[in-house]
């Protein structure tokens, strides 16, 4: 089975004393990672495609999307991915691309910065793509987040102090690969390596695009 396209959004706050990612714990309910926080995010739907926005995608951050694609994908394509997960985000958090409202978000400050495919023989198989960008950035107020039916327990947490926070294994890579470039000498830039994990003849790969 072919794994659906998703995308997910990373966003920190690093205005306040200790940098914070937004996280929300899903519902037991979910076939899919049930209990755990995730990023928000999900599936990308055929409505994505024709999402209005403002300000695009870095080019280099499209053409590492295209480049990166099992197969050849388009520019819409590509941007879909991104209208996904902002759209995502305003569903689950409430929260809104503030620079243009939810109508036209701005995708300019979105870095891709990671890539994740569920091995064969899951139950859900995803390719899911992670964005990052700073709360301040992209106009978010984050005391403005709010549950939903999909994400609960929305919180900031410490980038540097989650180890005791439910998360699945993929996530937590993600996040200290993140963490490990937006606090190291080379911060987090549209141009920086994007991970990639995967499963091949059995064997985990955590490498780079």
């Amino acid at each position: 089975m072919r794994p659906k396209d998703a995308a997910c959004l990373i966003i920190v706050d690093r205005l306040n004393s200790s940098p914070r990612v937004l996280m929300g714990q899903r519902s037991s309910q979910h076939v899919f990672m049930p209990d755990v926080y995730v990023f928000p995010g999900g599936r990308r739907d055929p409505g994505d495609y024709a999402l209005p926005f403002g300000d695009d995608l870095n080019p280099v951050v499209l053409e590492k999307l295209r480049q990166s694609a099992s197969r050849p994908i388009t520019n819409t394509r590509a941007r879909a991915l991104a209208l996904a997960a902002v759209r995502e985000l305003r569903e689950e958090t409430g929260l809104t691309f503030g620079t243009e409202g939810h109508q036209r978000p701005d995708l300019a400050a979105l870095r891709y910065v990671a890539r994740a495919i569920t091995p064969p023989g899951r139950v859900r198989r995803f390719d899911t793509r992670f964005f990052f960008c700073f709360a301040d950035e992209v106009g978010i107020d984050p005391v403005a987040v709010k549950d939903s039916e999909e994400l609960q327990n929305l919180q900031w947490l410490d980038i540097r102090d989650y180890s005791g926070v439910n998360m699945a294994a993929i996530t937590r890579m993600v996040l200290e690969d993140v963490t490990n470039f937006m606090i190291g000498d080379q911060p987090i830039k549209f141009e920086s390596p994007v991970r990639l994990y995967f499963e091949r003849r059995g064997t985990f790969i955590r490498g780079f695009l």
